[in-house]
């Protein structure tokens, strides 16, 4: 067994922007999560860090920037919901990556369990319990418990390479 350690190195610019290439490269779906803000207004930011844990107990994970302008939202509030994007929803994951927009005025959403805004339409849904914050360099990790879910089948939008793409063959 090996007794090195390792150290956390702060990547140069370049060494970022390469990073960020090289992890391009892993397929991803799209997701929206939601939430509510302190004032009970609907808070909502694409994400493609979306990823299952464990079936027993039903535990999902998400990661956000800590720069990010819902990370309050996020990390305080108790629940959020996950929605996986359909491959012809690719306006609203634009939608909620950008700033400063009404974005709950553009799309059609209900109020879902908890308060939580839930998005029409989608491949699948999930209500989740936050169980845990987890640091995680310049993110946070969210756990969370799912309590509620519905799966709507269709192709789901992927990311791959900085851009959107298709799913090709069965």
């Amino acid at each position: 067994m090996s007794t090195e350690r390792s150290s956390i190195i702060t990547p140069s610019p370049q060494q970022s922007r390469l990073l960020r290439d090289t992890l391009g490269q892993f397929a991803t779906g799209v997701t929206v999560i939601t939430t509510q803000d302190s004032e009970g207004q609907p808070a909502g930011m694409t994400a493609n860090s979306f990823n299952s844990v464990s079936l027993d107990p039903a535990l999902v994970l998400w990661s956000i920037d800590k720069q990010s302008l819902g990370y309050e939202a996020f990390t305080s509030r108790e629940h959020f919901a996950v929605h996986v994007l359909r491959a012809d929803q690719q306006h609203v994951s634009n939608l909620f990556a950008g700033r400063g927009a009404d974005k709950f005025g553009q799309i059609q959403w209900s109020e879902g369990p908890d308060g939580i805004p839930r998005l029409e339409e989608c491949a699948a849904y999930f209500h989740c319990r936050r169980v845990q914050c987890i640091e995680g360099g310049d993110h946070t990790i969210l756990l969370g418990e799912v309590l509620e879910f519905s799966a709507f089948g269709g192709e789901p939008l992927i990311f791959h390479r900085g851009r959107y793409r298709a799913l090709s063959g069965e």
